[in-house]
């Protein structure tokens, strides 16, 4: 790499891991504060709800501003502010936790917690701008990979965390684990700080380079995607490119799906299973690690196969995992179907983003923020629609209910079998 230029590729993709990883920090215990405030605040179910939706609802939905913005800054500045806005957040829960058995709390709480949990959740929406970093350091060739492994490793912290806070809960109390996890979250987004690095084209424009100039000399340098300008632009763009909807109906299946079976398992396998809570909890992990390790396999594989095919049989795979699920009365047998609908899920995840960069490659900023962004919202829509076959069928409705992901299946599998169609007709066209 140029002296002119700091970093490489492989400390661009670690830096990125960590700021991702260390931005979950604060969702993975917002969940218990808001249900700690049940009794106190005496708060509705519905409030309760909307508590826990908070730091998802940012996290998703931020993804797409802030991943567009990566196309005229570099993903350094956009990650460094979603970190410090994590940690604020993250700084006020921590202290109302702290002092929550000594006071008095009022209704009047109810707003502050609902900001807090919108901050705490920017910690997560720095996924879509690790994305469009990455993807500007390597070139198209390694992107799987390397896309495959950042989002497969950051990925793992929902299952560690998952593990590692009964423990701690067990040992101490809530105050002590926002405390171990806030300062977590603050000596990771220092470690980004002095890690994390522009690739060669930001940065020779920070040091007053033309825009074309910057371009020539990072090409050199092995820079193969380039942002198409501003972040306005960068959004409109990819809007216009119809592959772009494509992708999010694909990432809103598996990703969205993903964050959507998290939250939804542990009341899957207690309530129609009738396994314990710690059971519940394991199988849980079970599938969120799982989910995250096959990605980095996955991005690998499409790196070799083509994203269009690894999307196609992963979706298949995921099929087959939903089928199962909504027809299963056993344990081995649902055990066999998260297995199954885990290993599509991880597997498309990666080869989406392996195809961000190759079908939208002037805005990869703005097409990764609106599939990651509008992808994870799938995380909001399908507990809903799974919870009405509750609510309709009783007991039974828990299996029924994963016919939803029979349905956005199928419809992903059409999406992506025209993706490779289209894509194969684009090379006869140019032979």
């Amino acid at each position: 790499m140029s002296q002119s230029v700091k970093g490489s590729p492989l400390e661009g993709l670690y830096a990125a891991t960590l700021g991702f990883f260390v931005g979950f920090a604060a969702v993975a215990l917002f969940g218990p504060t808001a249900h700690a405030f049940q009794g106190i605040m005496h708060l509705t179910p519905s409030q309760v709800g909307l508590l826990v939706a908070m730091p998802s609802l940012s996290g998703s939905l931020l993804r797409i501003p802030f991943s567009a913005w990566v196309d005229t800054t570099g993903g350094r500045k956009p990650f460094l502010i979603l970190l410090g806005l994590s940690v604020l957040g993250m700084l006020g829960l921590s202290l109302i936790v702290a002092t929550l058995d000594e006071s008095q709390v009022g209704g009047g709480l109810f707003p502050l917690l609902l900001l807090l949990g919108v901050l705490s959740g920017c910690g997560i929406a720095t996924f879509s701008v690790g994305i469009s970093q990455v993807a500007y350091w390597f070139p198209q060739s390694r992107q799987g990979w390397a896309l495959g492994t950042y989002a497969g490793v950051g990925n793992l912290a929902p299952g560690i965390f998952s593990f590692l806070l009964p423990l701690v809960l067990g040992q101490w109390n809530l105050t002590v684990a926002y405390l171990a996890w806030l300062a977590f979250l603050v000596i990771g987004t220092i470690l980004y700080f002095f890690l994390g690095q522009n690739a060669p084209y930001f940065q020779l424009l920070r040091r007053g380079e033309t825009p074309a100039g910057a371009r020539l000399e990072a090409h050199k340098l092995g820079q193969e995607v380039f942002p198409a300008g501003s972040l306005v632009e960068s959004l409109v763009h990819s809007a216009r490119v119809w592959k772009t909807w494509l992708l999010v109906v694909l990432y809103f299946t598996t990703f969205g799906g993903f964050i959507a079976l998290t939250a939804w398992l542990p009341t899957y396998w207690q309530s129609y299973l009738g396994v314990s809570l710690v059971t519940a909890g394991l199988l849980t992990a079970l599938y969120s690690i799982l989910t995250s390790l096959i990605r980095i396999v996955g991005g690998s594989a499409s790196d070799r196969l083509g994203g269009e095919n690894v999307a196609i049989l992963s979706l298949a795979v995921l099929l087959v995992g939903a089928v199962i699920m909504s027809t299963s009365h056993s344990l081995a047998f649902s055990l066999l179907g998260e297995v199954l609908m885990a290993v599509g899920m991880g597997v498309n995840n990666a080869a989406v983003f392996k195809l961000v960069p190759q079908e939208v490659p002037d805005a990869v900023g703005g097409a990764a923020g609106w599939v990651g962004g509008l992808g994870a919202f799938g995380g909001f829509a399908v507990p809903p629609l799974m919870g009405a076959f509750v609510t309709a069928n009783g007991a039974g409705g828990y299996a029924q209910g994963f016919v939803v992901f029979i349905v956005l299946a199928v419809l992903s599998l059409a999406s992506a079998l025209l993706l490779r169609r289209t894509r194969a007709a684009g090379r006869r066209a140019t032979t």
